[in-house]
């Protein structure tokens, strides 16, 4: 389970394929392409595993399925590293 880091608002800005998120936590901004930006839109709503994760990026892109397993833990990780989200044991 993943969850975004309590206390954050996630102020962005999104132009095209591409957004710019500000960290009001850190004070740092990101370049974020759309796929984190939809991970983080789908852990703004509370805590969600990997397979919650899997099918919001299956429903909302055109991804291998193949590779999504590695693609999608290539993106959570990621984020965890810019301190975005955490994992939970909600």
């Amino acid at each position: 389970m993943w969850r975004v880091i309590h206390g954050q608002s996630l102020l962005y800005r999104r132009w095209d394929d591409e957004a710019v998120l500000y960290n009001d936590l850190s004070g740092a901004t990101h370049l974020l392409g759309p796929a984190a930006l939809c991970l983080l839109e789908a852990l703004r709503a509370g805590p969600a595993g990997v397979d919650a994760l899997s099918a919001v990026l299956l429903a909302e892109f055109e991804v291998d399925a193949s590779s999504l397993p590695e693609e999608l833990a290539s993106l959570l990780d990621s984020l965890a590293r810019l301190d975005l989200i955490e994992p939970c044991t909600c």
